[in-house]
């Protein structure tokens, strides 16, 4: 009697290591990748522009200033698409004799694929959420600092006379930042999950 090694490596149970459906798990890897990462980008520049437009009615000469959030919600897009990119090539396409494409390697890139999607998408949402109420406190703070000038303080007036916004504006990007690092955190996930592989060998149809 077999042993329970050689069983599980017998050419009858083959099906098991590398089965028909085991690509379908890569493609939604690929899938989640770029959908939800983009989806976390397309949010946090919609809530962020709002931010930014707001402020810049009346304060527009620090519209290009606080453009920061902008440019870091659209590289959670560049995430999805780096994932994308290299599942795509770890993805072998079957033949009419084998399957090449084993379902360890599926699960991984699945696995991939959600948590650079997942992790772009929760750092979208935080970024499109600080942006907005960040830029709008820099500009009413500049806006502020402007009626107490043209009222004819030029003493501190509670540090809004001199206040120019810039500890207000640097305490802002310090949490963009931070904020942005979750979508790389998925990436490195990513990458390393890509990185996993099982050969199955020769599997051939029945």
């Amino acid at each position: 009697m077999a042993n329970n090694e050689d069983y599980y490596y017998d050419d009858l149970n083959s099906y098991s290591l590398c089965p028909k459906w085991a690509p379908v798990l890569g493609f939604g890897g690929i899938v989640a990748a770029v959908v939800f990462a983009n989806i976390g980008g397309a949010y946090g520049t919609a809530k962020a522009g709002q931010g930014i437009m707001a402020m810049g009615i009346r304060s527009p000469e620090l519209l290009m200033k606080n453009i920061i959030p902008v440019v870091m919600a659209g590289v959670l897009g560049i995430y999805g698409l780096i994932v994308a990119v290299i599942l795509n090539g770890k993805i072998s396409r079957p033949t009419a004799q084998a399957i090449t494409y084993s379902q360890f390697n599926g699960f991984a890139h699945l696995a991939a694929g959600l948590c650079c999607g997942f992790s772009s998408l929760a750092s979208g949402l935080s970024i499109g959420i600080a942006a907005d109420a960040g830029t709008r406190a820099v500009g009413a703070q500049s806006a502020m600092a402007a009626s107490w000038k043209k009222m004819g303080f030029t003493g501190d007036a509670g540090g809004q006379a001199n206040g120019s916004g810039d500890a207000l504006f640097v305490g802002t990007v310090l949490i963009q930042v931070f904020a942005g690092n979750l979508g790389l955190y998925g990436l490195i996930a990513a990458l390393i999950l890509s990185q996993m592989d099982s050969d199955c060998g020769i599997n051939y149809y029945n």
